[in-house]
């Protein structure tokens, strides 16, 4: 579980594929306070850290076939920065919303607009997937828990402060663009009763 709060902007210094896997290794200060099996959310996506080499700030994940379908972790490259952030402890603040690590689908940017101090991004989505957006809503981009400014049927805008912009991978953006998405829990199971409801 996680709050979609970015701890450490990291970056990708190895891949290597192993069947259909790839073996991802990140270099991050927060490589010191890590074990194996733990788990940590990189752009959104929760995988097991796999081995740590504290010497050198770096540790590895593994992403399966089904990770590489749902994600952008397909098109990683070694030097691409990447969002982290380790599971909430039950005694922390919920400062975000409740983020579970399990990306939905991918996204692409539409649009990057300047608004005189902040950015304002815009995504378009597949709807063939029924998942949903309302305004004022929680959603999760490259794993960072924001709010939806502008809901349509398969696009959302999300307004990015200084901060964010600095401390994420968000400054890296531009139109064309793949992220990948997390849809607010609440959200996914009222859509889903709506959908068995009336099916019937």
């Amino acid at each position: 579980m996680f709050t979609g709060i970015i701890e450490d902007l990291g970056k990708v210094a190895d891949i290597k594929k192993d069947k259909a896997n790839i073996n991802v290794t990140i270099k991050s200060f927060i490589t010191k306070e890590l074990k194996i099996d733990q788990s940590i959310a990189h752009d959104g996506v929760c995988l097991t850290t796999v081995k740590t080499d504290k010497k050198n700030n770096q540790y590895t994940v593994t992403a399966v076939k089904e990770t590489l379908d749902r994600s952008n972790f397909k098109y990683l490259k070694v030097g691409d920065e990447i969002n982290l952030e380790r599971c909430l402890k039950v005694n922390s603040r919920l400062d975000g919303h409740i983020v579970q690590g399990h990306v939905d689908q991918t996204a692409i940017c539409k649009s990057v607009e300047e608004t005189d101090g902040s950015w304002k991004y815009t995504f378009e989505y597949d709807p063939e997937k029924n998942n949903i957006t309302v305004e004022k809503g929680s959603i999760s981009v490259n794993g960072v828990s924001l709010t939806v400014v502008d809901s349509g049927t398969n696009t959302f805008s999300v307004a990015i402060i200084p901060y964010t912009y600095e401390v994420t991978n968000f400054h890296n953006f531009k139109k064309g663009t793949v992220v990948n998405i997390e849809f607010d829990i609440i959200g996914k199971y009222i859509a889903k009763l709506l959908e068995l409801y009336t099916d019937k």
